[in-house]
């Protein structure tokens, strides 16, 4: 391609995450002239208060989110493994958890992929700049050190950051980015939200033993999901050994002599409190846009809630030249969402390879898994939403206990639930709680995003024995 000369650089890509770095490697083995900064360094880097200031190369994803999320995930099923085990003849006791052993090995893996993602922006010729950038004009950043560079195309790519609310005893919480490093292991751990996160860390640190409180002040968790799914998880992990308590908020926090005291209310209009110790807080009560410094404000850059910043169909700010794409943009905060994004904004800016044609990005049917014990998979419509967008719904669903847990004494048991457009019979939603719903749920993925129908399914032959089979051995539909 050819580059412009008036400009240090073609694209400047400010933000190491998952969407960064695709875009500016992509870019950059396109021919363009490309930078990328990154203010938490190779590795991710704190504040002075312990706050995480910059996640490192590879983003939230990589260091402080889906990666140890799922590797911690693997510790905790361990345990229920453990036990499960003397239903298939073995004995002993178990092991006991080493919380120190599992950090280091976790920060060996996560240093492991800062150092992937590095090589692969030096091989592909991208000039990485360890610091903080700023956007000056709309073809101008200033760095961290004062140094400034200009730039045909600005892409931010910063993410977003954990929320905590203004409450009095704010100092004494903490946010998933600090849950893979704490200090001790917490015995007594309170998590505050109902979403994804919250869920999943209630699930994890559970399964790894601790005596877990969560708290939710809706009528239910997972906003959003299915109405059977969320009821259904709750369920299971409450069997599982998560307290789990909705409707409930916190009223106040501080510092005793045995750990941290919370004060817990109910709705705001009940006057019952009740007080618990723990030894960890955790608010997970939401995410939003890391846009904090960009200086987004003097370039009037058009923003929305929490400063999610607005964007048209090719990625394209208020400002022409500079983009934005991921979760500072809140469409849909997915790290396979970022990368897709990426690819089509690097096709819209420097064209697509040799003989292929510009990719697009679809915002249906996104699959998506919460790893909580046991997990969720799910792609398509939510039954409720269903309805509202096709109206003539069909339902299928099942709800059984896997093969393994009629020796293993565990009580959990899996649900799976398809819905099915009446009008056209083709297949809108498909979802499921129980193990390895993710691996699952990701082939069905393709075959819904190919417009596959229920007739389709049930004229698939099914893998037996397996669970995934029963999604195309459902025949029998709800009677509404």
């Amino acid at each position: 391609m050819q580059t412009d000369q008036t400009y240090d650089f073609d694209l400047f890509v400010i933000g190491g995450g998952s969407g960064g770095v695709r875009a500016a490697r992509m870019a950059a083995q396109r021919g363009a002239r490309v930078a990328l900064a990154e203010a938490g360094g190779v590795h991710g880097s704190h504040s002075d208060d312990g706050g995480l200031t910059g996640a490192g190369l590879g983003g939230t994803c990589v260091n402080v989110g889906c990666i140890p999320k799922k590797l911690y995930s693997y510790a905790a099923h361990f345990a229920e493994s453990f036990e499960e085990s003397h239903g298939f003849g073995w004995e002993g006791a178990a092991p006991t958890l080493n919380w120190e052993t599992l950090k280091t090995n976790r920060a060996k893996e996560i240093n492991r992929l800062n150092g992937i993602y590095s090589q692969l922006l030096s091989g592909a010729g991208v000039t990485v700049i360890l610091q903080r950038a700023r956007i000056v004009d709309a073809h101008t950043v200033e760095m961290t050190d004062g140094t400034r560079h200009t730039a045909k195309s600005i892409l931010i790519a910063t993410g977003g950051r954990p929320s905590v609310p203004d409450i009095a005893g704010r100092e004494l919480v903490v946010t998933s980015n600090e849950m893979f490093d704490l200090p001790s292991f917490p015995k007594r751990l309170l998590v505050v939200g109902g979403g994804y996160i919250a869920c999943e860390f209630a699930s994890i640190f559970n399964g790894l033993g601790a005596q877990v409180t969560q708290l939710y002040r809706g009528e239910q968790i997972l906003r959003g999901f299915d109405d059977e799914v969320r009821h259904f998880a709750a369920g299971e992990m409450v069997k599982a050994g998560v307290d789990l308590r909705l409707g409930s908020d916190v009223a106040a926090i501080e510092r005793v002599a045995e750990g941290i005291k919370v004060t817990l209310q109910g709705n705001p209009q009940s006057k019952l409190q009740e007080n618990i110790i723990v030894d960890t807080i955790l608010y997970a009560t939401g995410r939003v846009p890391n846009v904090s410094g960009l200086g987004l404000e003097a370039l009037q850059v058009k923003q929305g809630k929490d400063g999610a910043i607005a964007v048209n169909a090719d990625y394209q700010t208020s400002v022409p030249s500079i983009y934005a794409l991921g979760d500072v943009t809140a469409r849909v905060q997915l790290t396979p969402v970022a990368l897709g994004e990426a690819m089509v904004l690097v096709d819209h800016l420097f064209g697509p390879p040799a003989g292929k044609a510009a990719r697009s990005m679809s915002y249906q049917f996104i699959p998506t898994a919460v790893f909580t014990h046991p997990n969720i998979g799910t792609v398509g419509y939510s039954e409720a939403d269903a309805r509202k967008e096709f109206g003539g719904i069909t339902v299928f669903k099942s709800e059984f206990k896997a093969l393994k847990h009629t020796l293993s004494g565990s009580t959990e048991r899996t649900f799976m639930k398809l819905l099915v457009e009446t009008a056209t019979d083709r297949v809108v939603g498909l979802h499921m709680v129980g193990p390895d719903a993710g691996e699952i749920v990701q082939g069905f993925a393709v075959a819904m995003k190919a417009g596959a129908t229920k007739a389709m399914f049930d004229s698939t032959i099914g893998i037996h024995p397996t669970a995934a089979e029963e999604f195309v051995t459902m025949r029998e539909p709800v009677k509404s």
